[in-house]
């Protein structure tokens, strides 16, 4: 069994609020990823999921818990632990005036990359991706996809060990959302360590190996979907989801004809 790559354990983020008062955005989050293992940080809007990424990338400094990437402290060795991570997240920006091409390279600039380097790595990227067609044109010009596309390069140009995932496939038609779910997995069949978070739950079903399932700071359900389908009788993730968060009588009183009490349980409808 591999050691893990990334280790998060007992992380908590505190923010004032305008009433004096104080919110746990994150309350004692705590898991492993190991090389080539994708996991699933899932949950709804406000759950905590955003704030808990960026705090292992090191942009939001923790109120408690710890954080290791590839044996570096990203709130102490912050160069190193940069150096270990892609990080890409559904609003990153680009430079509009530049294409494709010149934003990767760019990015393979300042990361420290050789010409030579910079350009196989180029290439690859824009070949794995298919971005041959729009590789020379302006950012700017791009679809949502295309531009998802680039972003996702930008964030492999180092080849880094670990990729953090933030809504990658957010607005992308079924065509482009096949590409880059497919790029996920491959590259975790290449042996990195990937943290994705989406809203969309049949696409984590489908290609995470692992889940830590989110809901107000904390995780509620966590392991395999097998080890999940146990924790809660039910079947689909969507429902799995909901039970386990204890929304799923709340979501379902409301419906005419829905039975909300044990008798539906482990029916996976």
């Amino acid at each position: 069994m591999p050691e893990p790559i990334v280790e998060v354990h007992e992380l908590m983020k505190i923010f004032p609020t305008t009433t004096g008062e104080e919110k746990r955005a994150v309350d004692g989050v705590s898991f492993c990823v190991n090389p080539g293992q994708i996991y699933g940080l899932l949950g709804p809007n406000g759950a905590g999921k955003t704030t808990t990424l960026r705090m292992i990338a090191g942009l939001l400094t923790p109120t408690g818990g710890s954080v290791r990437l590839d044996g570096h402290d990203p709130q102490i060795d912050r160069e190193s632990a940069k150096r270990s991570l892609g990080y890409l997240t559904a609003s990153t920006g680009l430079y509009e005036r530049l294409s494709p091409r010149e934003v990767l390279n760019y990015f393979g600039e300042l990361i420290g990359l050789e010409a030579a380097q910079r350009r196989k790595r180029i290439d690859d990227l824009i070949h794995w991706l298919d971005m041959s067609a729009f590789a020379t044109l302006r950012c700017g010009g791009l679809s949502t996809g295309q531009k998802q596309r680039t972003n996702i390069a930008r964030a492999l140009m180092g080849d880094p060990p670990i990729l953090i995932m933030d809504e990658p496939t957010l607005g992308l038609d079924v065509l482009t959302n096949r590409v880059v779910l497919d790029f996920i997995r491959a590259e975790g069949a290449r042996g990195k360590a990937i943290i994705l978070s989406t809203h969309y739950l049949d696409d984590a079903e489908a290609i995470c190996d692992e889940f830590g399932l989110i809901h107000n700071g904390r995780i509620v359900g966590r392991g395999d979907l097998a080890a999940l389908r146990a924790q809660s009788g039910k079947t689909r993730l969507s429902e799995i989801f909901l039970k386990l968060c204890g929304e799923d009588e709340h979501v379902l009183s409301g419906v005419p004809g829905v039975a909300t009490n044990n008798s539906t349980e482990g029916t996976g409808r």
